[in-house]
């Protein structure tokens, strides 16, 4: 075997170690109270992002800021994107998600959230980032899920890491998909 060998050899062994330590991995993230500005935000022991799971589960915090208040909301997910802020598009986007009261879109991950308590989560405000067999197939990048309290499945959420440091960054997000009509605006419950 020649030194080039060797080498591949050895990064691809590197590869799937990494794949598969992500796999089926859990962990929680339990918020006193959910931030109200971007520094009440980077002063959270998450707002670090040395993993995937801390800048995912800070992705929620923002979408309930942006729900509650745009301009914030845009800052934390600009800081959440690093180096690529939302564009016109993304922005529109988010707009029309929360169009028609549906501002507990973001709500609806947090433990104990249900359509039958209207998506009101329990306190303190937990959320589980799940990973899985497929969280680290493309290198650089980490496919995460977010269990929801209006759905059956968990919903995906991908994070870039930036190769100068280390960091995890939002990349995109597909937590804003529908849910179960909460109990309140269901004319058959």
């Amino acid at each position: 075997m020649g030194i080039f060998d060797k080498l591949k050899n050895t990064a691809q062994q590197a590869v799937v170690s990494a794949v598969q330590s992500a796999g089926n991995k859990r962990e929680t993230f339990t918020f006193s109270a959910l931030p109200e500005s971007l520094a009440e935000m980077q002063a959270l022991p998450e707002a670090s992002l040395d993993t995937p799971f801390q800048a995912a589960a800070l992705t929620v915090l923002a979408l309930c800021a942006y729900a509650a208040d745009k301009n914030i909301g845009t800052e934390m997910l600009n800081w959440l994107r690093g180096p690529r802020p939302l564009n016109g598009m993304e922005i529109s986007f988010l707009n029309d998600r929360f169009r028609d009261g549906k501002t507990y879109l973001p709500f609806t991950y947090f433990a104990g959230s249900t359509p039958e308590n209207n998506y009101t989560p329990s306190e303190p405000y937990t959320i589980v980032v799940e990973s899985n067999h497929v969280s680290a197939e493309e290198q650089g990048y980490m496919k995460l899920f977010i269990p929801c309290g209006g759905a059956d499945d968990p919903r995906p959420i991908k994070l870039r890491q930036r190769g100068s440091d280390g960091k995890w960054f939002l990349w995109e997000q597909y937590l804003l998909t529908g849910v179960r009509t909460q109990k309140a605006a269901d004319p058959w419950a």
